[in-house]
């Protein structure tokens, strides 16, 4: 049975299309007019203001994708208004006419007893309107119609409905919610937000201790409701009543849980309540996606009155009023008229805070990530460990010495008011105020090289994995002498802020940081795009009265971009086994970011005295190919590295060829000088000063091992003499067809 629309409506009825003044509205007559499905019924107009503010297109329309006899019951042909609105912002309104259209999944909120208002896009309005004709609109109508009719228009897994729809009230749940109502005595209120520019309202459930009280603040009347089963969608109350007819339908007693929340407010000396007091009613809701089945989650929902409690426990008969203060009513048998069932409601969203696990789902994340240290809190430290306590991944300790100054703002995750504090601590309170307690940064302000700090060593030791994003090579050549520690990963900008590089040991930790930071350099050295990837900062600045106090120019920009890259690229390291070197570089003219990836080898130690000289399979296998291209005669050149005496460490970073002036034959080599010192200072000045000239290496030919000659033991002193000017001790690399051995000499004094 049909309902006509001025039944519902206080409209206007128009005699024909040409009595439409929406262009919108003539376009979709026409279209119903053409259309074999459509007929059109009859055309309103409502006014306001004595302007045309809708005008109204009822309609019959037939689906033949509908399966007869359905169990949702939708009908072959439905009778439907559409409504056009005057603002062609807004899209045009679907409502079904005939008495009894069922209550499905994707409609639209409307009164209980209005016409059900179908809800035919997921996109937002002005999405939809993009690319919006009256054709499309009405196939899409009797495409939500077959859909419905078929069960498909949800989902199968599509998350369960909530019992009731959205609105511009919301109510905020903690994060560990179900966790805190476990436990025995836990309170809570409700504290009223600020108001927001679309006239809604955000209200918080706050957990207090026992005894703690807050006059502007409210409790929640709590009901819990027997399970539903996903589909069993009704429409919101607008009073107090329906609501209560609603719950009682579904076995809860509405009123009861009310006259009880309301008298628990109250003792024998009366109570008093704020002129802006509120209400709120949560719900909690099984729900299933199946009958019979175990319920898959609680949904809430939540109901706001713009009265307080003991106002409202006065209109059910639970208090009355005597100057100006609210007793208990001893008898609840006389009741009051029905005032409270008028009473207007408002529905609220529930919303519930992050914890850690929506917060990796909500960022793609499948792996909740390492129990692990951050060692550098500072530009790009602190911007990489904001990205990961957002997105919820691992659960960090930072440590970082140094503290916020003036200058650090420009480029740091802290503000005006963390001046002062330390930046691990910094970086801790800013995650607190992200996670809200979900997860925790552990701080420490100290040395992450001082080993003999208890605290520093118990954090790095009890991780899985440590991240160095500090700015000096102090901590990541330390760590890759120490077996105890975890996992290394080594993270940095260079000076101009252009490019980036992660180092990353393999999870055995038989690759150290040391290592690859090595064959990054060579890296540097012999590929194009190493020619100016560490090239000089834009400039520095005097951050104090110091000699020391010199800061360098760099955008923080630049800082986010590759803190962003770098965050995700160790996300995905701390997954794989391999060691890994990568290098990126931008430009910052067009955005556009290159990706090279360092070949990694294996790493080998020889221990001469108390030095440790370090050389890895791939310089190895580089000294052999150029013996190999020398032969038959013997060949060499010079070894580039560096020297750390702090861990007292040579560590070989490559070997130059032989020069062209070089004279070489079978029996003896003797290196020449020709564009050597040029090809020297290049690798210097690539890798930013760090690598250098070390010591010299030469070939075997072939039936030869690699021990030494007399003439090599010669060269060797010889070298040693030279390198004592500057206190160095001196390298000597053999290479033969099996065979690299590594000789140092040191003049003692």
């Amino acid at each position: 049975m049909s309902a006509d629309f001025h039944e519902l409506h206080d409209v206007e009825e128009l005699d024909d299309c040409g009595a439409l003044q929406f262009e919108r509205s003539r376009q979709l007559g026409d279209a119903i007019v053409r259309h074999r499905d459509y007929s059109l019924v009859s055309l309103f107009a409502s006014r306001q203001d004595g302007i045309v503010a809708d005008e109204v297109l009822v309609v019959d329309v037939e689906c033949h994708g509908v399966p007869s006899r359905n169990p949702y019951g939708i009908h072959f042909r439905e009778r439907l208004a559409l409504s056009v609105p005057a603002d062609r912002k807004q899209l045009v309104t679907v409502l079904a006419l005939r008495r009894g259209f069922p209550t499905l999944i994707h409609q639209n909120q409307a009164p209980i007893d209005g016409p059900a208002n179908l809800c035919l896009y997921f996109e937002p309005p002005p999405s939809v309107l993009r690319t919006w004709t009256p054709q499309k609109f009405l196939r899409r109508i009797q495409w939500w119609l077959e859909q419905s009719a078929k069960g498909t228009l949800h989902a199968a897994d599509q998350p369960v409905e909530h019992l009731f729809f959205a609105s511009p009230f919301e109510l905020v749940l903690p994060w560990n919610f179900d966790q805190l109502r476990q436990r025995p005595g836990q309170q809570f209120v409700i504290r009223r937000g600020g108001p927001r520019p679309d006239r809604g309202e955000t209200y918080f459930v706050v957990p207090v201790g026992a005894g703690e009280t807050d006059e502007r603040a409210a409790t929640a009347i709590e009901l819990l409701l027997p399970p539903i089963v996903q589909g069993q969608i009704e429409r919101d109350p607008a009073t107090l009543g329906e609501l209560a007819n609603l719950l009682a339908a579904r076995g809860a007693d509405l009123l009861a849980a009310l006259d009880q929340a309301v008298q628990q407010r109250v003792d024998h000396r009366g109570a008093c309540e704020p002129v802006d007091a509120f209400s709120v009613i949560l719900l909690h809701v099984p729900v299933a996606r199946a009958p019979g089945a175990e319920p898959e989650r609680v949904t809430r929902r939540a109901f706001l009155l713009h009265k307080g409690p003991l106002r409202l426990g006065e209109l059910t008969g639970a208090l009355f009023q005597f100057e100006g203060k609210f007793f208990r009513e001893a008898g609840l048998g006389q009741r009051p008229s029905g005032a409270w069932q008028s009473e207007p409601i408002l529905p609220m969203e529930v919303l519930r805070f992050n914890d850690t696990s929506a917060a990796r789902m909500q960022s793609g994340l499948a792996h909740p990530g390492p129990v692990g240290v951050l060692v550098g809190a500072g530009s790009l430290g602190g911007a990489i460990a904001d990205l990961w306590g957002r997105s919820g991944w691992g659960q960090w300790t930072v440590i970082d010495k140094d503290h916020v100054k003036p200058h650090n703002v420009v480029r740091h995750v802290a503000y005006a008011q963390h001046v002062g504090q330390p930046k691990a601590h910094v970086v801790a309170q800013l995650h607190d105020a992200v996670a809200g307690g979900a997860s925790r940064v552990v701080a420490i302000c100290a040395d992450a090289s001082n080993l003999s700090n208890d605290e520093v060593r118990q954090a790095l030791t009890s991780s899985t994995l440590v991240v160095d994003a500090s700015t000096t090579l102090e901590y990541p050549r330390l760590a890759s002498t120490l077996d105890e520690l975890p996992r290394q990963i080594s993270v940095f900008i260079t000076p101009n802020g252009n490019g980036a590089v992660m180092l990353a040991e393999d999870a055995r930790r038989s690759i150290r940081l040391r290592t690859l930071e090595a064959q990054y350099y060579r890296a540097l050295i012999e590929e194009p795009w190493g020619e100016n990837h560490l090239e000089g900062n834009l400039g520095t600045f005097w951050s104090g009265a110091s000699c020391r106090d010199i800061s360098v120019v760099l955008p923080y920009s630049r800082v986010v971009a590759h803190a962003g890259l770098l965050a995700e690229q160790v996300q995905h390291a701390a997954t794989r086994e391999a060691a890994m070197v990568r290098v990126w570089s931008r430009d910052p003219g067009s955005g556009a970011v290159a990706m090279n990836e360092v070949l990694v080898s294996d790493e080998r130690a020889v221990a001469i005295g108390n030095l440790s000289v370090f050389i890895d399979a791939g310089l190895e296998d580089k000294l052999r190919s150029l013996r190999k291209l020398g032969l038959p005669e013997e060949t060499g050149g010079v070894l580039l590295g560096y020297h750390d005496f702090n861990v007292n460490a040579l560590v070989l970073v490559d070997a130059l060829p032989a020069p062209a002036d070089s004279d070489r034959s079978t029996a003896f080599f003797e290196r020449g000088v020709q564009g050597l010192t040029a090809a020297v200072n290049e690798a210097t000045r690539r890798t930013a000063g760090v690598v250098g000239y070390v010591g010299e290496w030469h070939s075997h030919p072939e039936g030869f091992s690699s021990a030494p000659s007399g003439p090599d033991l010669y060269q060797l002193v010889y070298l040693a003499l030279g390198m004592a000017d500057d206190g160095l001790p001196a390298v000597s690399v053999i290479v033969s067809e099996d065979d690299v051995q590594i000789m140092s000499g040191v003049v003692r004094t």
